[in-house]
């Protein structure tokens, strides 16, 4: 094995080895590649990891990405699938979704990915790589082919399956062990879903309730006050670095998340600097349902849900949702869809 695995957290290391006991030799490769690097130091929380408003375990956006590729070659040992999953987030820019805020993209959160096939093309080692396994761009440059790496939410895919299990051991908060984590994984089989394709399920419906459980819990935070600010103000943060010359687009591409705080805490703009030093020190968020006069307040009316009603087996070859056969999993499913915050979500300042 190269760097990439050898110099991994111990923690994230045995999360790896249930997810798939063997890793492939020829994943290595396309990991250590100057383009999937660049993922290395881009944070899968969007940036939240930075303020002291969350207790979070770093864990970038290629540790996702190797995630999901690990999740793929598991259920398929299919060699194009697996390289799709991980080049699934190659066009990442810094702080992630913020960037899709930034592009009034609140509810797909997808505004990014049309540059995947470009990076990949522009990536000379990638593509040598490539040549060498006989595998053409069109077959590793979107995920959305494949119904097990990726598939239309509610469904369970390895790329929704995998942030759940990543953010519910620690990286969002721990809600499960990493022993918890591989009964519910051991757990998945590949079943058929209403549409005749191939999707992750749950053998048993108590694992089932235990996962959407943990889904609902996360689901919410990922678009809880606190993070609906600080995603849309490092959004925002962003715009105005670029509208004074401070930063470009191709620099959210180029630079790590750590080069860009740097050229945000030293800008000659004190006023940015000074809030972004702010929201870094900030312990808590303030929210209310009347808009707060003449101070920076982050109002979101529509934003993605992230939520998971998986399939379960009911009997040999008959699955149906969790939600129709478990009013525990249901309730937990409803948690997630119907979860609101205050109007406004503010912090005591004038961006």
């Amino acid at each position: 094995m190269g760097n990439y695995f050898e110099n991994l957290d111990e923690k994230i290391k045995k999360y790896f080895s249930i997810l798939s006991e063997e890793i492939p030799e020829f994943l290595e490769e396309y990991i250590e590649t100057p383009v999937m690097q660049k993922q290395s130091k881009i944070s899968v929380t969007c940036g939240t990891v930075y303020s002291k408003m969350y207790d979070e375990m770093w864990y970038s956006s290629l540790d996702h990405s190797v995630g999901v590729a690990l999740i793929v070659w598991h259920f398929t040992k299919d060699k194009k699938q697996t390289l799709a999953a991980l080049f699934h987030d190659i066009a990442t820019p810094v702080f992630k979704h913020c960037i899709d805020y930034m592009n009034g993209d609140y509810e797909k959160q997808e505004s990014t990915e049309e540059l995947t096939t470009k990076m990949i093309a522009d990536s000379k080692e990638i593509m040598a790589l490539l040549k060498r396994d006989n595998i053409q761009l069109e077959e590793v440059d979107n995920y959305h082919l494949y119904p097990i790496a990726d598939n239309d939410s509610p469904n369970l895919a390895s790329d929704r399956l995998e942030y759940t299990f990543s953010n519910g051991f620690g990286v969002v908060k721990e809600y499960w062990s990493l022993d918890e984590l591989a009964e519910i994984y051991h757990n998945i089989e590949i079943q058929k879903n209403e549409q005749g394709l191939p999707e992750l399920g749950f053998k048993d419906i108590e694992i089932a309730e235990k996962f959407t459980f943990v889904m609902s819990e996360l689901s919410c935070s990922y678009i809880d006050s606190k993070t609906k600010f600080s995603m849309q103000f490092l959004a925002d943060m962003m715009r105005k670095m670029a509208d004074k010359n401070l930063i470009t687009i191709e620099d959210l591409y180029r630079f790590s998340e750590q080069e860009v705080i740097e050229k945000i805490e030293n800008c000659e703009e004190q006023k940015l600097a000074n809030c972004f030093k702010l929201w870094k020190n900030a312990a808590q968020i303030k929210e209310s349902d009347v808009l707060p006069e003449e101070i920076y307040a982050v109002h979101i009316e529509k934003v993605k849900i992230r939520y998971i009603n998986p399939l379960v087996r009911i009997s040999e070859n008959q699955y149906k949702r969790a939600s129709e056969v478990s009013n525990k999993a249901k309730q937990n499913i409803e948690k997630a869809l119907y979860f609101k915050t205050k109007k406004y979500a503010y912090l005591d300042f004038d961006f």
